[in-house]
């Protein structure tokens, strides 16, 4: 019997160093990135089947008035979006319906209903949509009890981004190829904290980021500059994506030197941008 209701809260995630290495024969470039989750910034996505109501609607309305919804040909699936900034892409394009979609493709599915909130920034460079997707491909396998392994919902989730299958398994991950080949990696920061800074009115999309990129091979790999003390980090760990993209947004410079001098420990955009983070050794009290 299938489960009827399931509400999650999909987290970002930030990119400690980025590495664009070469362009592939398939037009994409191999990178080689450390995903880690960021829990400070989530969405909020429920998923109900068949004639149960919903537990958020009523407040999304309230709080948004008119939402984007849209009911796919086939009557199976309804999604409805609320964003504050409004919804400016076509409901049944977003990942979580195609998640519904591509699963329904090779699997019986019943019929859903899909509300997202979209608090998460678009285009910051943080995987909002790409959260959304792989929580909704889990959401679906467990509410239509498909029994699928988190190695084969990965497997599903990269069929919808480079970074979607990341947020399969939340957890520190070295992504190479697109972004999509994942390894566990034992990031401990210790006591450093990690703080999210969204700039207001900046959002880049990818294609512009990639936008007169050179590929290059580091010095050093990737790994081997993040088992260094992160006192370290500053000199040796770098975006690739911050050339292009401050070229295009100086401000975005400016606010990562401000960070600096505010008494970060390390600084850098995340992704293709525009968002920034920091980590820094928060003070101790004062006795």
């Amino acid at each position: 019997m299938y489960l009827c209701l399931m509400i999650t809260h999909p987290n970002v995630k930030v990119n400690l160093g980025l590495n664009v290495l070469r362009k592939r024969p398939d037009g994409y470039h191999d990178l080689e990135t450390l995903f880690v989750p960021y829990f400070g910034l989530t969405d909020t996505l429920e998923i109900i089947t068949g004639e149960d109501y919903s537990r958020t609607v009523a407040g999304l309305q309230a709080r948004y008035g008119n939402l984007a919804q849209a009911i796919s040909p086939d009557g199976k699936l309804m999604i409805t979006i609320a964003r504050r900034e409004g919804v400016d892409w076509d409901p049944l394009k977003d990942l979580t319906a195609k998640a519904y979609m591509m699963l329904s493709e090779e699997h019986k599915l019943p019929p859903m209903k899909i509300y997202l909130e979209k608090t998460n920034p678009v285009g910051a460079g943080l995987g909002g949509g790409s959260a959304d997707a792989a929580f909704a491909i889990r959401m679906i396998s467990e509410l239509a009890e498909l029994g699928l392994s988190d190695d084969a919902l990965a497997a599903y989730a990269a069929r919808l981004g480079s970074d979607c299958a990341f947020f399969i398994y939340n957890k520190p991950m070295m992504g190479s190829g697109r972004g999509e080949v994942l390894e566990p990696f034992p990031l401990d920061l210790g006591d450093l904290r990690l703080e999210v800074v969204i700039p207001e009115g900046i959002s880049v999309s990818t294609a512009d980021a990639y936008r007169g990129i050179v590929p290059r091979i580091p010095a050093k790999p990737l790994a081997q500059v993040l088992r260094q003390d992160p006192s370290t980090w500053k000199a040796e760990l770098r975006n690739d994506f911050e050339e292009t993209v401050f070229a295009k947004y100086p401000e975005l410079a400016a606010i990562k030197e401000n960070l600096y001098r505010s008494g970060a420990l390390y600084c850098a955009m995340s992704g293709s941008g525009s968002s920034l983070y920091t980590l820094f050794r928060p003070k101790s009290p004062k006795t």
